[in-house]
């Protein structure tokens, strides 16, 4: 199945109260091993490039080593631009192929993040592309005791649906006390904001900073209204781990090395996608595909959600 926008996924995700995962990578092994992952579950999933990546030399190699693991892929899969710092870096991704992207413009003011969020949707709606952004601001997890667990940055609703009307975003990533990379402290939720954002704003909503969230924190979020959640540290902890454990055995080689890094975003994957009930997903849509089709066979249900 070949790469597609994450939008009508993250739709359906919200319609049914599951939150479709973005795995960050930057590296091949991780793409095996999460693509793995997705197609073990039956689900969907989106694989996310971060910012400083879409200008490195080999990202036409990256996106075509995607696109070359995906395509016989039976689940839908989605590449996409994670914190993109400007338009010029959008229209880059989406050059190369990418299938969603996000400016994340939190830092701008309100005005300002809604003129540039809006030329990013107009061309990326072109060519088929879904955009992300953010408003509030999701600190980092070195700030968090004193940025995120003040509430500093946390998303107002009415800016949240002022954005969303004025910009024409197709999701949204809300600040409610969660960070990026490892927390200092213990993480808190304000779900009763997610709530209320869910309830002023239509486009799906997300997640970001995960990594580090206990189980009823991600399973509150999802059901307070999250749709995406995204992934990318403690694949990274969890990888460091694996290769370390493989390279301290006795007749461990770079091979065994690298297939740990490769096991270890596999495992993790199937963690999240049962975690964030996504698993078994794609499977749900390519069966009320067939039935919809009469039953016309595999050729049919391959395009299902695209």
């Amino acid at each position: 199945m070949p790469l597609q926008s994450m939008i009508s996924e993250l739709k359906k995700a919200q319609r049914e109260q599951y939150a479709v995962p973005l795995f960050n990578f930057c590296e091949m092994t991780a793409v095996e091993g999460i693509v793995a992952a997705l197609e073990e579950r039956k689900a969907p999933g989106i694989l996310g490039i971060y910012t400083h990546l879409i200008d490195d030399r080999k990202i036409g190699a990256y996106v075509s080593f995607v696109r070359e693991i995906c395509k016989d892929v039976t689940v839908p899969v989605s590449l996409m631009l994670d914190h993109g710092t400007s338009f010029e870096q959008c229209m880059r991704a989406l050059a190369f192929g990418f299938t969603d992207v996000m400016l994340d413009g939190s830092k701008l003011p309100l005005d300002e993040n809604i003129a540039a969020n809006r030329i990013v949707v107009r061309a990326a709606h072109a060519v088929g592309a879904g955009v992300e952004a953010e408003v509030g601001h999701v600190g980092s997890g070195q700030e968090y005791t004193a940025f995120g667990s003040q509430r500093r940055g946390f998303t107002d609703p009415a800016e949240a649906e002022r954005f969303v009307a004025e910009s024409g975003v197709d999701c949204l990533a809300v600040a409610f006390g969660t960070a990026h990379g490892v927390y200092q402290g213990e993480p808190r939720l304000d779900l009763e904001l997610v709530q209320t954002i869910r309830e002023r704003v239509e486009v799906p909503l997300v997640l970001h900073g995960g990594s580090g969230l206990s189980e009823a924190q991600f399973t509150g979020s999802i059901d307070a209204g999250i749709a995406k959640i995204n992934i990318g540290t403690d694949l990274v902890l969890a990888s460091t781990k694996k290769m370390q454990d493989a390279a301290g055995k006795s007749g461990s080689d770079y091979h065994k090395i690298i297939q740990g890094a490769r096991e270890a975003h596999y495992e993790r994957c199937l963690y999240y996608l049962d975690l964030f009930r996504t698993s078994g997903k794609a499977a749900q849509q390519q069966s009320k595909q067939a039935f919809m089709n009469g039953g016309k066979g595999e050729k049919h249900a391959e395009h299902a959600g695209c």
